[in-house]
Order: C-alpha cells, then sequence, then structure tokens
C-alpha cells in the first residue's frame, strides 16, 4: 500500500506559514522572515518515503488585494483550496479568529481533512521569574489557550485543532504523524528524488529576494521582484546573473546605495546562502532596473510567473 497527496498550507499574513512548511519538508524552500507578505507563490516542498509521497504547499497569506500582485497571491491561496487532500490553516495566539472570514468560510465548506494549527504557542505567557510566576504564567497560557480552542471549534467545528510552535518544532512530529494518517492511497505524483517543483532559477530569485526583505525597509521590499537572466552550472561551479527590478528611480537608488554599498552586501549575503543552498561556489552579477509599475501588470506579472492556473 503506497500513500500520496497535497497537503495545502493557508492562513493569514506572517503567522509562520512558511517557518511551518520548512520544518515538515526538512529543507528551507520558503522564505521565513518577520516581515508580513513575503511568499509571494505556492511553493511545493516533496517528502518521500518508500511508501509514501506528502507534497506540501505553502501559500501566500490570505488578504484583501489593493494591485494586481496581490490578486495573484489571493488566487495562489485560493487554488490551493480546490487540489487539497489535507488542509492546514495556520493561525496564531495574538490573530483575530475573525479576521478574513469570506477566506474563512470557504474553509468551512471544505468536505476534506482540515487541521487548525495554532502557532507560536511558546509567546503565551511570561516564562521568566521564580517558580511561582512561572506557575502563574503556565496557568494564564494554558486559560489564553483554551480560549482560542474555543473560538476557532465555533468557526471551524470539523477542524481538527493542534496547538504548536513551528519555530521550536513543538507538535511538528505529531502533526506529521497525523497527516500520514490522512493520506489517501495513491500512487506517487512526482519522482521519488525530486524536492520540488520549482526550478532551480526560483530558489536564486527566491534569496535575492530574502535579503532584499531582511536589509531594506518600509515599501522597498515590497516593489522588488528579481529575475534571473543567466544560470550557468559546471561541476565546480555556478555562474548566475540577476536583475533588480523596482518600480521607481529614487528605490533604485535605495537598491544600490551610496558607491553602491547596499547593493554589495545584498550580492555578497545572497551569494553565500546560494553557496549553501547549491553546495558549490557561486559567482553572482546584480543589476537594478526600473520596471515602472510592475505589481499593476499583468503582462509584466506573468513575466515573473504570477499566473496561477
Amino acid at each position: 500500500m503506497h500513500k500520496a497527496g497535497f497537503v495545502n498550507i493557508v492562513g493569514n499574513p506572517n503567522v509562520g506559514k512558511s517557518t511551518l512548511m520548512n520544518q515538515l519538508v526538512g529543507e528551507r524552500i520558503s522564505i521565513a522572515t518577520f516581515k508580513a507578505q513575503t511568499t509571494r507563490h505556492r511553493i511545493m516542498g516533496i517528502v518521500n518515503t518508500d511508501d509514501m509521497q506528502i507534497v506540501f504547499s505553502d501559500t501566500p497569506g490570505v488578504l484583501k488585494p489593493n494591485y494586481k500582485l496581490q490578486e495573484s497571491m489571493l488566487a495562489f491561496s485560493e487554488s490551493a483550496l480546490a487540489d487539497a487532500d489535507v488542509l492546514l490553516y495556520v493561525t496564531d495566539v495574538v490573530e483575530n479568529p475573525e479576521k478574513n472570514m469570506e477566506f474563512l468560510e470557504k474553509v468551512q465548506k471544505m468536505k476534506i481533512p482540515v487541521i487548525l494549527l495554532i502557532n507560536k504557542i511558546d509567546e503565551l505567557g511570561n516564562q521568566t521569574g521564580d517558580a511561582s510566576n512561572t506557575r502563574k504564567a503556565s496557568n494564564t497560557s494554558q486559560t489564553q489557550l483554551n480560549s482560542l480552542v474555543e473560538k476557532w471549534h465555533s468557526l471551524l467545528p470539523n477542524a481538527e485543532i493542534l496547538p504548536i510552535s513551528a519555530k521550536n518544532k513543538f507538535g511538528v512530529d505529531v502533526l506529521l504523524k497525523r497527516i500520514q494518517e490522512l493520506l489517501p492511497e495513491s500512487p506517487a505524483y512526482f519522482d521519488k528524488d525530486q524536492l520540488t517543483d520549482k526550478p532551480a532559477r526560483f530558489f536564486v530569485s527566491e534569496i535575492i529576494r530574502e535579503k532584499i526583505l531582511l536589509y531594506y525597509d518600509k515599501e522597498i521590499p515590497y516593489s522588488v521582484e528579481v529575475s534571473v537572466e543567466s544560470f550557468k552550472e559546471t561541476e565546480k561551479n555556478i555562474h548566475i546573473s540577476a536583475i533588480i527590478y523596482v518600480e521607481r528611480d529614487s528605490q533604485k537608488g535605495i537598491i544600490i546605495g551610496h558607491q553602491g554599498i547596499a547593493l554589495k552586501k545584498v550580492g555578497a549575503e545572497s551569494r553565500k546562502a546560494l553557496e549553501r543552498f547549491f553546495g558549490k561556489p557561486i559567482y553572482l552579477e546584480t543589476f537594478v532596473k526600473v520596471d515602472k509599475d510592475w505589481r499593476s501588470s499583468q503582462r509584466e506579472l506573468n513575466h515573473f510567473g504570477y499566473n496561477p492556473e
């Protein structure tokens, strides 16, 4: 008997979906930063054993779109409702359970198994101080968690509810075991040596974009897209040429920085991360170009791969 299925991860921005995805897959597939809306695509991570294949999908955080890029991001999230064998709906301990009710109502109507994950439970209560304070904090945390479980049970009565801390791997093994129990019998959907559905170029652009998210403030990271123009791999190394697109000339100046220092930092940090990812020396060239209002142009979005089917 062989089991296989699609386990899709959905939820609002910044609740820890990408961190959970990386823990479940055992590889760093998705961008996981402290900033919201870091995931823009639907990214698959594939876990294989001799008698099982789990195809996990990380999706963008659910939001009400303000421009075409966000419309595409929402479409990726909604597509994950259509083909899931098991749905993981991720929330956390501070999120309002009734946020984005329109999307939640679609989840309520699903007939497949839904597991509601209350993430970041390590952030409940104050776990410092003497033993007495620690006991009080623990009791407070349990009360808060019980209240959250009760609220979510009223919103998703058919869902299984599991408290986790993806960052600390708490509850992840229990979740993985439950997923394995729920998977349908099926042959594998992908080759057993395949880790993801994305090509190498995709991860190059994501790694560079991650560094931009970490090193620039405010709107800059959200106005950026990265395109890999050249990817030439030999047995010994990889030569990569990438273009960082922004929407305004002023943004181009900020990305480059005084005397090119900011861009050099992004390039150096990206190269280090790429070498860890690919396991060989990387030669990386980065350029910055202006593509006005690319986030609102369907033609440009299609070029950058934002065309969910």
